[in-house]
């Protein structure tokens, strides 16, 4: 019998991460990625001569996905956690410590809350009467939920700057049950918010680093992904966009340029748009939904300084948010250089940070030209910080379309999805799309793919005896 041979569409984390997964079983595995290199929105780079992340920096490590591939893929003597984890929020212009005891900005110790400052006395005041909302049995939007038991100071100025840092998007549109499903549990109870969120709090305390990172940046990640896939055989082949995909009698026909691939089985790992498009002749119903799935885009701009003009302004701390409330132009800045060991030992004579600009609905910023971004991002450190150095080197990486928006009806959509695709047998989607935008999600739903490919299904490809056998 012939070897079952599977095609992952898609380079990023998660069509690697699929692609790791489905090589350590039997049959072929071949990853078409469209442009010239694999990673995604995981990407190193030289800025001023010092490696450093373009793109993602960190991955939650509470999360177990993201560490196990590390390890699988022979970088577990690299993990390290950030050297502090001291971050700030740039309100009423100052910069206030982000209170502790809070989960994504919804706060549980409202001394530490009061003693941050980031309140105004009447919005502290309000979060101190905390109003009841009752059981929410049906999903809402979690700024909603949020500003109902603790008033809208807590969303503008705690949740807004912490979820816009992972979704780029607003609390008055994204799902409590699909951003934040750690409230989940609280909310459909009805009990007390604060009270809620202490419970949370007080379990996570004893669990170790909430981040890890990687020496040499998270982009080493798909550089190992890549080396680990090409030791066990499998086609990798970058600058391979997909034009069509459609059924065969035994399976899937994928056509990618000049190359056509008969398949047993195929996980896309693509964007919601890109993946509209290749089941649109076999699954309109899912292209349809998936073509509803927005997404915000997002500008980095990273800078190095010289460490010895930063003496008369010397920077502490992980670095800091902004609300959107407070009308500024960046949203947040990472001192990178203090909150990763690895890159203070690799250059310790340049320090190294970036801003983020542009939100869902909010990204003009983008299209503005590199200098500008740079200036914008300058004066605002400036006015935050204190700083008047001048960088000496300077990168800026847009990522347009880079997080999918995840508001209320999200998870039913991608349900109704997920079932289309399931009933044509041979095919699995995967991506941030769908269960999370965090790399440990998307790494967990590579794993989903694989399994659903993996699995015979009545009347696919897969039952008639290629996968698995």
């Amino acid at each position: 019998m012939a070897e079952p041979h599977v095609v992952v569409v898609g380079g990023g984390i998660a069509g690697l991460a699929a692609a790791v997964f489905l090589s350590a079983g039997p049959g072929r595995v071949t990853l078409l990625e469209a442009s010239g290199r694999v990673g995604g929105k995981l990407r190193s780079g030289e800025v001023g001569g010092v490696r450093v992340d373009l793109g993602a920096e960190s991955v939650l490590a509470r999360r177990p996905e993201a560490v196990e591939l590390a390890r699988l893929v022979g970088l577990a003597e690299e993990l390290e956690p950030p050297s502090t984890a001291k971050a700030a929020i740039w309100t009423g212009g100052r910069l206030r410590p982000i209170p502790a005891g809070q989960v994504m900005g919804v706060p549980g110790d409202l001394e530490a809350l009061a003693a941050s400052g980031v309140l105004s006395a009447e919005g502290l005041e309000r979060a101190r009467h905390e109003r009841p909302t009752g059981p929410v049995a049906d999903d809402v939007p979690l700024g909603a939920y949020v500003g109902a038991a603790l008033g809208p100071e807590v969303v503008q100025r705690l949740v807004e700057p912490l979820l816009g840092g992972v979704y780029a998007g607003r609390t008055d549109e994204l799902s409590l049950r699909a951003a934040v499903p750690q409230l989940l549990g609280i909310a459909r109870a009805g009990g007390s918010l604060t009270a809620g969120v202490r419970e949370l709090t007080s379990r996570a305390a004893a669990a170790g680093p909430v981040f890890q990172g990687l020496r040499g940046g998270l982009g080493t990640l798909p550089e190992a992904a890549e080396a680990h896939l090409r030791k066990a055989g499998a086609d990798l082949r970058t600058d391979h966009p997909v034009d069509e995909l459609r059924r065969t009698p035994t399976g899937w026909r994928v056509v990618s340029g000049g190359s056509v691939l008969e398949a047993d089985a195929v996980v896309l790992a693509v964007p919601a748009p890109q993946a509209a498009r290749l089941v649109e002749a076999e699954l309109p119903g899912a292209a349809a939904e998936l073509r509803q799935i927005e997404y915000a885009g997002m500008a980095l701009v990273t800078m190095a300084f010289r460490r010895a003009d930063l003496a008369d302004s010397p920077l502490t701390g992980s670095g800091f948010l902004v609300p959107p409330v407070d009308g500024r132009q960046i949203k947040a800045s990472t001192f990178s250089s203090n909150k990763w060991g690895w890159l203070a030992r690799s250059a310790p004579d340049a320090f190294l940070l970036r801003t983020s600009l542009g939100r869902h609905r909010e990204e003009a910023a983008l299209d503005l030209p590199d200098e500008e971004l740079v200036a914008r991002s300058l004066a605002d450190l400036g006015a935050a910080v204190g700083l008047r150095a001048t960088p000496y080197a300077t990168a800026v990486t847009r990522w347009r379309g880079g997080l999918p928006q995840y508001p209320v009806g999200h998870l039913e959509r991608v349900e109704r999805v997920r079932a289309q695709v399931a009933g044509v047998g041979g095919l699995a989607v995967c991506g941030a799309a769908y269960d999370g935008v965090g790399i440990p999600a998307v790494i967990a739903g590579a794993r989903r793919a694989v399994e659903d490919v993996s699995t015979p299904t009545a009347g696919g490809p897969v039952a008639e005896g290629t996968m698995g056998a």
